[in-house]
């Protein structure tokens, strides 16, 4: 999440010659400046302002002044709104998008250890022989939470047969360019570690040809190099739970790619070359700042699962339905879009058959209950 509400300032929005006027919105305990405003904007256009500044969407704001509900199609002026006026901004539960509304400066997520000397040492990082003879039977290197602050020695030793190396749930801050060695390395697993953008040698990884699976989730990573483009064999990226606001664009080369997670981001756009990546069969983008996607989403026509809650989204590209025959799952709570918006678009008849054709397969075995739309579009 990025750092505290700072405030909006849209001189450029009045005429020269309508006076404008500043107000200030309490919201979570802080006060959001909002300046140069014209008093013939209307509260929705206000709220519009306020989105980006608290991650509310405008559907889930409410707008108080002097214990008045005010009203979307209403001017400020009509509102009694004027000059240094004091607004509270109540926020309806779930309506939001990214990971929640800005409450206050971002932190740091903490990395909960065990690190109480009463409670015991720390579990043995060394490795024995006898372990070292199971990672070179099985090519499996397991040490997730294993209270590792660094990568052992001993991995390096198993260079030339490793396939997996799982480093989960550990406290690393540093991969080291001896990774590009293991040439045989299928997945790498590096969920919920200390990494950073400058603690990885991305052009090492590069080096990984075999690479199927690369799990970055729960990081402090900001940005990506664009050396994740050039893997290709990498069919699962998983980048959850970072600072991302962007993705590279080499990563359009990436053409057996089946699984793209980037949920929990600070995505605000996604480029048209995602079309590029047709091999794409899940792709979640949830809880990011989306308004918009590109058209050419509806070009990866093998997608079966898109996950878009907690988005700012208010529509779909207009083929997604048409062109996208296999898709059979939908996410779109906490999102803009309606159901009338979705009966609007070519093809959705036949998407939601075949979701319903799903829902039934899953429900063979239970309780039979509706099978209406339900993955979070507004029945109105």
């Amino acid at each position: 999440m990025e750092s505290g509400v700072t405030g909006a300032d849209v001189s450029g929005a009045a005429t020269n010659t309508t006076p404008t006027i500043s107000l200030s919105v309490k919201f979570a305990g802080q006060t959001i400046p909002i300046k140069n405003l014209s008093p013939d904007s209307t509260v929705k256009d206000l709220k519009a302002l306020l989105q980006p500044l608290t991650n509310v969407l405008p559907r889930g704001q409410k707008l108080i002044s002097k214990g008045k509900l005010l009203v979307d199609a209403m001017t400020l002026r009509e509102s009694e709104i004027g000059n240094g006026a004091k607004i509270m901004l109540m926020a309806s539960q779930g309506l939001h998008q990214g990971d929640g509304p800005i409450i206050k400066k971002a932190q740091s997520r903490p990395i909960i250890r065990e690190n109480n000397a009463d409670k015991g040492k720390a579990k043995k990082a060394a490795v024995d022989k006898n372990r070292m003879e199971r990672w070179k039977a099985t090519g499996v290197i397991g040490l997730s939470e294993c209270n590792l602050k660094a990568i052992p020695e001993e991995v390096w030793d198993c260079i030339s047969f490793a396939r997996v190396l799982d480093l989960r749930n550990n406290v690393i801050q540093e991969v080291s360019p001896y990774i590009g060695c293991m040439s045989l390395l299928q997945k790498l697993l590096l969920d919920s570690n200390d990494i950073s953008d400058d603690s990885v040698s991305w052009e090492a990884l590069k080096s990984l040809k075999s690479l199927t699976v690369l799990s970055l989730n729960q990081n402090r990573l900001t940005r990506l190099p664009s050396d994740l483009g050039w893997l290709p064999s990498l069919r699962e990226l998983h980048l959850a739970s970072n600072q991302l606001s962007s993705l590279p664009s080499t990563f359009r080369y990436l053409s057996k790619l089946e699984v793209l997670k980037v949920n929990n981001n600070r995505i605000s756009t996604i480029p048209t070359w995602i079309g590029d990546l047709i091999s794409l069969i899940e792709v979640d983008l949830s809880s990011n700042l989306l308004s918009d996607l590109p058209e050419t989403f509806s070009n990866l026509h093998n997608l079966k699962s898109l996950s878009l809650s907690n988005n700012g989204l208010k529509s779909l590209p207009s083929s997604l339905f048409k062109m996208c025959l296999m898709l059979t799952s939908l996410d779109l709570h906490n999102t803009e879009i309606t159901m009338d918006i979705l009966r609007q678009i070519e093809g959705w008849e036949n998407f939601d058959e075949r979701r319903r054709l799903k829902q039934q397969k899953k429900l063979d075995f239970r309780v039979v209950g509706s099978t209406a739309f339900d993955e979070g579009a507004d029945k109105s």
